[in-house]
């Protein structure tokens, strides 16, 4: 699962979805689904106005959490088991 901090690195920088917006030139969409973890895709540019407009890496916004036991598994020259 992919967590979305967003919502903390706004509330750290007491900054609205229109603050968002207007620094980013983002659409309110955007900022909404990432903000509500609801996102289930994600431009590559999106992220990277939002690491400057926080000036943090992409590993503040975004993190994989282990998935509860229903993790897919497949046999490929890239995954080890």
């Amino acid at each position: 699962m992919i967590r979305c901090h967003l919502a903390r690195l706004m509330g750290e920088h007491k900054m609205r979805i229109s603050d968002v917006m207007r620094e980013t030139g983002l659409s309110r969409t955007t900022i909404t689904l990432l903000y509500k973890e609801t996102a289930l895709k994600v431009d590559l540019d999106a992220l990277d106005k939002l690491c400057d407009l926080f000036n943090c890496s992409l590993s503040d916004i975004l993190e994989r959490m282990p998935n509860d036991g229903k993790s897919r598994t497949f046999n490929s020259k890239f995954h080890q088991k």
